[in-house]
């Protein structure tokens, strides 16, 4: 049962007393439409606030954290590279590379791969993460190549995947700079990055006394 308080408000004429009201309403009548226009401010506030809270969640977060070095450098176009070492640069085909050794005088390391081989993959994955590898490149004309050439110099033990040529300036394969496996001469594992680093350093140490 809803009990009722009176008002100062007497009975009408017309007989309905207009002056109680239910104590479950909290507010009387009169401020019905202040009420209605706080709740409809709050709302507004409400949802602006949540709209920007939403809005904050999808922005990507683009501070560099504390103590975070920042890499200033360019991003060459992967296509020349595959993956080898995006930030070196690349020869796109034998002619163009054999041009470069010879006018500026740098050996050139020739790269035989396939984006299908397992054992190529690794062997890219190794060479592009070891840092040593990658600063000593920058001193060689670079050429990764996915087919063969027609120059028959470049497979002196049969045509397999992947091995890793070395030519001079005066356009001579390096036949005598070799890996470790004695069927695949010219082959590399990931595990082999020490003996091509030192390969490497090798063919320029082989340029600076013969030339």
């Amino acid at each position: 049962m809803i009990r009722s308080v009176p008002t100062d408000k007497a009975i009408d004429d017309d007989g309905i007393d207009r002056g109680w009201i239910d104590t479950h309403n909290k507010y009387p009548p009169g401020n019905s439409r202040i009420l209605e226009k706080f709740a409809m401010e709050k709302f507004s506030v409400s949802a602006i606030l949540l709209l920007v809270a939403f809005s904050g969640t999808l922005a990507k977060d683009t501070t560099v954290k504390p103590g975070a070095k920042k890499d200033s450098r360019p991003k060459l176009p992967q296509t020349l590279s595959r993956g080898w070492g995006d930030q070196l640069i690349w020869t796109q085909t034998y002619e163009e590379a054999l041009y470069k050794s010879k006018t500026s005088n740098r050996p050139l390391m020739v790269i035989h791969h396939l984006d299908e081989c397992p054992h190529s993959q690794a062997l890219k994955k190794a060479f592009a993460e070891n840092k040593e590898i990658q600063k000593l490149a920058e001193q060689f004309v670079l050429l990764n190549l996915v087919y063969e050439t027609t120059d028959k110099h470049l497979s002196p033990d049969g045509q397999y995947v992947p091995r890793i040529v070395f030519v001079d300036p005066s356009l001579t394969v390096r036949a005598d700079i070799t890996g470790r496996y004695s069927n695949r001469l010219y082959a590399y594992e990931p595990s082999d990055t020490a003996l091509l680093h030192d390969n490497m350093k090798k063919a320029l140490k082989l340029l600076k006394t013969e030339l």
